[in-house]
């Protein structure tokens, strides 16, 4: 795959920012991402569908429902985050990767680095979460 070629590739301020390189290495990157969430929930789904429910002791049982609850919530965290990845892929696709939704302005690249699904620069995303807590708080 082009992760391989990528592999030892990290993207660089001194190059133009989001070249032809930087969004390859981004897509190989999100590709990774929801291919290993994609195994993790087969996986999951698979434990889930093995496991013995019928079970005699009471507190057993609610324990196992309590633990399968918790794993569908958060397979439902991961089914929300595909879907994340798949924009961010489709952003690549339309060269709007990596720019601020609400700036227009570049969003850095050791913020996608770290979230590679990132819509918003830093500053944006503050100013977000400040307005949220505003509203939150009354």
């Amino acid at each position: 795959m082009h992760l391989e070629k990528l592999k030892n590739y990290r993207p660089s301020e001194k190059e133009p920012f989001m070249n032809e390189r930087q969004r390859e290495y981004f897509r190989a990157k999100l590709l990774a991402w929801k291919d290993e969430i994609l195994r993790e929930s087969k996986v999951t789904l698979q434990t889930l569908q093995e496991e013995n429910v019928n079970l005699p002791d009471l507190a057993d049982r609610a324990s196992s429902e309590t633990d399968r609850a918790i794993e569908l919530r958060a397979r439902d965290r991961q089914r929300k985050l595909i879907s994340k990845i798949d924009a961010a892929l489709q952003r690549i696709e339309d060269n709007t990767y990596g720019y601020c939704e609400e700036t227009g302005e570049p969003i850095s690249l050791k913020r996608l680095e770290a979230r590679p699904i990132a819509t918003l620069s830093v500053e944006a995303q503050e100013r977000h979460e400040k307005r949220e807590k505003i509203y939150r708080d009354e």
